[in-house]
């Protein structure tokens, strides 16, 4: 009878902040992309998503990137699949082709490539590494013979993190990411040792409803209604995303939501405007991810649309901090 597979750990969190600056902080870049363990063992190897959920069969090209960088040896990595656009930005919407695919045929795969940046690694062989520090496992992740797709992405120490974040906005990415040098690695928490500095903030939603759409968007929507939880966990409206959308994601969600339609507001408090305004609830399962310019514990500002996400759960999704 073969060995059981170790336990897959959750991945660790950052706080969101200011870059803390210093000699004890390395600085990574934040890619807009899936985050994922890949975990394996005895040949074998698997990808995670944050909610535990195996999401191999969507990436194959990985998983044989894997195989190949591991053999039969135990391998667990932290990292994220990125696909890029023509000039190598990474482009969530792009990677919306294929996260909900599972099984992607060749003209996919070739169409929309996608890469896998390993920031971290957990255990390698019989060595276990999430007690080290992250300076000890950066040393070790640099050993590893990465090839396409799989790669480590660089990391700086002594480099302004200013300046690395004005380097963040002229490549188009998220931001960075600041990481104490002496930090160890803990599963499934939240910690300050690692603090994230978005050039602009991110938070996930769950799509609650719509408004209806005038002109083109007549046959769509104008905007989604967009929930979280509050900290007591009642489920409380938090603002409309009417951007972001191409014509196609329109359509697609559109479809999407007339499946779970319900007649009944899902919010603890229906918003005073939802009657006035026509607006359709429906049935609050789908999770998506937004961008915004802040949120005053009312409603977010200037929310734009990113995609819907598979990683995350509806009871998962709070309020922005």
């Amino acid at each position: 009878m073969a060995a059981p597979r170790r336990p897959v750990p959750a991945p660790m969190l950052a706080v969101g902040g200011a870059p803390p600056g210093g000699p004890e902080w390395a600085v990574e870049m934040k890619w807009d992309g899936v985050r994922v363990i890949a975990a394996c063992e005895d040949g074998e190897c698997s990808l995670y998503s944050r909610n535990a959920n195996d999401v191999s069969a969507n990436y194959p090209e990985l998983v044989a990137g894997l195989k190949a960088l591991a053999g039969k040896e135990t391998l667990i990595l932290d990292g994220e699949i990125v696909a890029q656009d023509p000039d190598g930005a990474p482009s969530f919407g792009r990677l919306q082709r294929r996260m909900h695919v599972a099984r992607p045929g060749e003209q996919l795969i070739a169409e929309v490539p996608v890469r896998m940046f390993a920031f971290d690694v957990l255990a390698i062989g019989t060595r276990e590494l999430v007690g080290e520090p992250y300076a000890e496992r950066r040393a070790v992740l640099a050993e590893l013979p990465f090839e396409t797709p799989l790669s480590a992405p660089p990391h700086w120490v002594g480099v302004d993190a200013g300046e690395l974040l004005k380097v963040a906005g002229e490549h188009r990415l998220e931001g960075i990411v600041s990481k104490r040098l002496d930090s160890v690695y803990l599963p499934g928490r939240r910690s300050g040792w690692w603090v994230k500095t978005p050039l602009r903030h991110r938070t996930e939603v769950v799509v609650a409803g719509w408004t209806p759409g005038a002109g083109g968007f007549a046959t769509t929507f104008g905007s989604l209604v967009l929930g979280a939880h509050d900290a007591s966990g009642r489920f409380v409206f938090i603002g409309l995303a009417g951007t972001g959308f191409t014509h196609a994601a329109r359509r697609v969600i559109r479809a999407a939501l007339d499946e779970i339609a319900i007649p009944a507001c899902p919010f603890a408090q229906p918003p005073p405007e939802a009657r006035a305004g026509g607006w359709h609830w429906v049935e609050p399962i789908l999770v998506g991810d937004v961008e915004y310019r802040e949120y005053s514990g009312a409603r977010l500002r200037m929310p734009s649309w990113k995609g819907l996400r598979t990683d995350k759960t509806p009871d998962q999704v709070k309020e922005p901090d």
